[in-house]
């Protein structure tokens, strides 16, 4: 009954409210609603689904859900309007656009999902987790080890798999040692999202930006050192709350199944292929990652078809062997997280359309200038999730140079270490850890997190002075 009276008060606005006032974009005409019922409307429902997906942890409600529902009605109230006006092509022409945007993001990201997924089949992850456990380091040589190694994994992974895959080493180890846990943990995230900044592969926020042509793939690179003081900082004040203890040796051994390194092989040669098609050719790189899926669909043929090797091959699995098929690695991609990207994009777009985001862009980078609204988005990625704060930035389009766009980059890959909900391996990793890596646990040492988080800022703007 509330959402049918609700709906109706919504109609008698659309259709009784006067004519609005008009802007000129270009050669097309476009409203604007910031001050319309349907502009307020639009962003009250934009928060509640995104109170939504901050909740998922305790609603286990998926957080593509809500965004999806609320991207299809903010996109309906705005059609509604403009078809009241007589202007029947403008919202249409603006979400094919949006769509356009999801649909590279969308497919480049499900190669990448598989590849990963291909190697978690081969037993690739379980093999290096199983060397890590068998070496006998200390807690503290762990420590670091795990850390080191989420911050180079993430820029060709995902930090959210990188970050689960040590999570599980620390783990095994660290058993019931919730201090030692709780340490390695947070220091995982906060490497992992420091890793994922330098790299266009390494988060969403660093392939958004790179496929919208703002800085080429090897510019990324400079962010190097700031995101290594970003990660190395807070290590250091951690590094003495860790255990000075010696763990027992697990004699654990996971071999890799047939094929596990050609998929690797095969998974470089596709991020290289990307690279030159957006570089030499200058197509999408989207392009290129889907060719890269063929590499993978035809070795995947090649170990179907040779599957009885697997049964005599003394590295592959013992037992009943289940030939490679690669839409299984397909089939088992982050839908959920897919899914969520499609209702950020259209979400964010329909405010972009609105006029929400060209008046935020005029406070945040007009009246407080870019360096302090770009450290305010990494900030406010510690709130809100920094995919729709980035996609944001880009649909804003402020005219920065170069430097500032590498530190908008950095603060919106690296600010959502600061709260535990602040990065999807974060969240992953209180799960996985539960009751060991908590939000309070992760608080508890969000002033050192901060203190590297200024520090890299400071170091960006200290080596790469030359881009700004």
């Amino acid at each position: 009954m509330i959402v049918r009276n609700s709906l109706r008060l919504l109609a008698f606005f659309l259709l009784a409210l006067p004519a609005l006032a008009w802007a000129t974009s270009g050669t097309s005409e476009v409203l604007d609603l910031t001050r319309h019922p349907v502009g307020y409307a639009a962003l009250a429902i934009f928060v509640i689904a995104y109170l939504f997906v901050m909740a998922e942890e305790f609603t286990h409600l998926r957080k593509s859900k809500p965004v999806i529902l609320a991207a299809g009605i903010i996109w309906a109230l705005i059609a509604t309007v403009y078809a009241n006006h007589g202007m029947t092509h403008q919202a249409e022409a603006a979400v094919r656009h949006n769509l356009l945007e999801y649909a590279e993001l969308m497919l480049f990201l499900l190669v990448a999902m598989t590849y990963i997924n291909a190697m978690e089949e081969r037993r690739v992850f379980d093999a290096l987790r199983s060397w890590l456990i068998r070496k006998g380091f200390s807690l503290r040589q762990l420590f670091w080890l795990t850390g080191s190694l989420a911050f180079f994994i993430s820029p060709v992974a995902d930090n959210l798999t990188t970050a689960l895959l040590m999570c599980a080493v620390v783990l095994a180890v660290g058993g019931t040692n919730t201090r030692f846990v709780s340490v390695a943990c947070i220091n995982i995230v906060v490497a992992a999202n420091a890793g994922g900044a330098f790299s266009p592969f390494g988060d969403i926020t660093t392939l958004m930006v790179w496929q919208k042509g703002i800085v080429d793939f090897w510019g990324f690179f400079a962010l190097f050192v700031p995101a290594v003081v970003n990660f190395v900082v807070p290590a250091a004040f951690m590094h003495f709350a860790v255990p000075a203890e010696q763990p027992s040796v697990s004699n654990e051994m996971v071999h890799m199944c047939r094929g596990a390194r050609g998929v690797i092989l095969l998974f470089l040669l596709t991020i290289v292929t990307a690279v030159s098609f957006h570089n030499f050719l200058y197509l999408p790189p989207v392009i290129g990652m889907l060719t890269g899926l063929a590499y993978l669909q035809f070795f995947g043929y090649y170990l179907k078809k040779t599957a009885h090797l697997d049964v005599s091959n003394p590295e592959g699995r013992l037992g009943e062997v289940v030939p490679f098929d690669v839409f299984t690695p397909v089939a088992r991609a982050e839908w959920d997280t897919l899914l969520f990207f499609y209702g950020v994009v259209l979400c964010v777009g329909g405010l972009g359309f609105i006029g929400y985001l060209t008046l935020a862009s005029e406070v945040m980078y007009v009246q407080w200038g870019p360096t302090a609204a770009n450290v305010a988005v990494g900030v406010l990625s510690a709130i809100v999730d920094n995919i729709p704060v980035m996609f944001a930035v880009l649909t804003m389009n402020p005219d920065m140079s170069t430097g500032q766009w590498l530190l908008v980059t950095l603060t919106a890959g690296v600010g959502g270490s600061l709260l535990s909900i602040g990065s999807a391996a974060g969240v992953a990793l209180m799960g996985q850890a539960r009751g060991q890596y908590t939000f309070f646990s992760h608080l508890k040492w969000m002033p050192v997190i901060a203190l590297g988080y200024a520090a890299s800022i400071g170091v960006h703007m200290w080596v790469n002075a030359g881009l700004f």
